[in-house]
């Protein structure tokens, strides 16, 4: 196939040049500048939909140290002739991304913020010596470069480069912020009282924000993107003419992420129309503005596997791309009980909730409307209806994708909050042969979690997964033996002896019985005991579930 798609591509350059599929957004610029007079705009999206891309066609369109006419060709902004002839290649540009300054302790992600700078720096090493920068400037400049500065320095060095660049270019500078609080969100991850880390991030990026925004000459716009809205207060205080469009906002809403009509040309392309249903039953569902949107980087990613391989399955690829710990740092918040609302929404059913999309990360937890919101802002929830007002707005979980987070947290939060003493009761009875005390166990364990009714096989699976693992047993899942792969081998070793768990899901109630002896049929007939030398005693393990309800079966043969 003549087609090409890059995952992880967020260079607009490269990504033209080297042939591949580009979705084009580039209607966004003559949007941005022709109709709007925004000095600074802020686009907040989730991660992984688009934001440091935009931001790099952005850098390649105004950049006047570039000739970008070639990588443009064909697009939809080459259509408004008059305007690409005032603004493509015309200003100077400082594109700065912040997404790699974060760590442990504040002192590093300095040390890493301060590297950025630097490597900014050295890309305009060759110009330094130009006649036309004053001298105090460029001696700032080159400890910028060799990271000698001063924290004081740092936090004017955005706009000392742009003045050198004004300077040189005898215009004002054109300044895109990507990511910008990275730093601001790692900090808050991390703050605690023997590493107060968020005050001493927050007041080095508002220094180095507030001077390269506010009443600064050099500056002909600005362009930032992020995850969340910081309170203009927090860090943007006294800037003039700023604009902010998060995934609530009308304006602009359809340039980040992928349409419905996106996605079928790119199917297309790439001869994959049959997968139409399937990226949508997975990667659709988010609405910004009115506008029905695809999650981007999943898309890419599915299309690319795809490419390789027509009957390769759908699988969450957006999961370690953010900070999932925020579900689970939720869900166990007792003074907010959450559970009910967690329940509706597992269930495909949607809330309503006061939304506020103006945060600090100082006070992201202080409330569970902040909570919410933020689950809004990174993607976890989408509104469930686009002409809602900003106030209060119904949520529901976008697509399959983010359910499978949903329920890997249901499964993380049973596994911290499961009664040991019961966890304990339960394997003895499979020790022991008693089946209708271990399906009470289990039953009432299931009864104990977040309500969900669609579950699935998986769901048994990893909930039974979770109440083994870390009881001093050897916990094996799906591992290889015999002539298949049981689901969950409980292994003790130091008495001999071993469990050998199949799982089935029911269809109805009364099915519990059969699909019982379904399961040990199957973990006879597919020799799931062999290559269990030495153990005195192997216990079969059948396992019906419905619902919330289980049904054990058992039967033991000595080793």
């Amino acid at each position: 196939m003549d087609f090409k798609v890059g995952v992880g591509k967020s260079d607009f350059a490269a990504l033209r040049e080297s042939g591949n599929y580009y979705v084009d957004k580039t209607e966004l610029i003559y949007e941005l500048v022709n109709d709007t007079d925004n000095e600074v705009t802020l686009f907040t999206r989730p991660r992984r939909f688009g934001k440091t891309l935009m931001l790099s066609v952005m850098e390649n369109f105004f950049n006047l140290r570039k000739d970008s006419a070639g990588i443009f060709d064909g697009l939809a902004i080459t259509k408004h002739r008059d305007f690409c002839k005032k603004w493509m290649n015309q200003y100077p540009v400082l594109f700065i991304s912040f997404k790699d300054a974060e760590a442990e302790e504040f002192d590093t992600a300095y040390d890493k913020l301060r590297n950025i700078i630097a490597d900014i720096c050295k890309k305009y090493s060759n110009d330094i010596e130009d006649a036309r920068i004053n001298q105090a400037d460029a001696r700032i400049f080159e400890r910028l470069m060799f990271n000698k500065a001063s924290d004081a320095e740092i936090q004017g060095s955005l706009k000392t480069i742009m003045r050198i660049l004004s300077s040189i270019y005898g215009k004002p500078v054109i300044l895109l912020v990507d990511e910008y609080d990275v730093p601001l969100a790692n900090a808050s991850e991390k703050n605690t009282a023997k590493n107060p880390y968020y005050l001493k991030m927050l007041d080095v990026i508002k220094g180095i924000m507030s001077t390269a925004f506010k009443d600064n000459e050099f500056l002909q716009f600005g362009v930032i993107t992020g995850c969340l809205r910081i309170a203009k207060e927090s860090i943007f205080t006294g800037t003039n003419n700023f604009a902010s469009y998060s995934v609530l906002d009308e304006d602009f809403s359809e340039y980040f992420g992928f349409s419905g009509d996106e996605v079928e040309a790119i199917l297309e392309a790439a001869d994959r129309k049959d997968k139409t249903d399937i990226i949508r039953e997975w990667y659709d569902g988010y609405i910004f503005g009115s506008s029905y949107i695809y999650c981007p980087w999943d898309v890419i990613n599915y299309i690319s596997a795809l490419k390789k391989r027509k009957d390769a399955r759908p699988k969450n690829y957006w999961k370690n791309t953010s900070h999932n710990g925020i579900l689970l740092t939720f869900i166990k918040r007792t003074d907010f009980n959450v559970a009910d609302k967690f329940e509706i929404l597992l269930n495909g059913g949607t809330i309503e909730q006061a939304i506020t999309d103006e945060l600090t990360y100082d006070t992201l937890h202080s409330s569970e409307d902040n909570l919410w919101s933020i689950l809004l802002m990174a993607g976890y929830m989408t509104k469930a209806d686009p002409g809602e007002t900003q106030d209060t707005v119904s949520l529901r979980i976008p697509n399959k994708e983010v359910l499978s987070i949903f329920e890997d947290t249901v499964i993380s939060y049973f596994k911290e909050s499961a009664d040991t003493d019961t966890i304990k009761d339960l394997i003895n009875s499979l020790w022991e042969g008693d089946e209708a005390q271990a399906t009470r166990i289990i039953s009432g364990l299931l009864w104990d979690t977040i309500s969900y009714n669609d579950y699935h096989e998986d769901y048994y699976h990893a909930f039974l997964a979770g109440v083994f693992v870390g009881r001093g047993y050897s916990v094996e899942s799906n591992k290889e033996k015999g002539l298949g792969r049981p689901d969950i081998l409980l292994k003790d070793r130091k008495n001999r002896r071993a469990i050998i768990i199949e799982t089935k899901k029911s269809d109805k109630e009364s099915a519990l019985e059969k699909d019982c002896d379904k399961a040990i049929k199957q973990i006879i007939d597919e020799k799931y005991a062999e290559g269990l030398k030495g153990y005195e005693l192997v216990t079969g393990c059948g396992i019906a579930f419905f619902q919330k309800q289980a049904k054990v079966k058992l039967f033991t043969r000595p080793g």
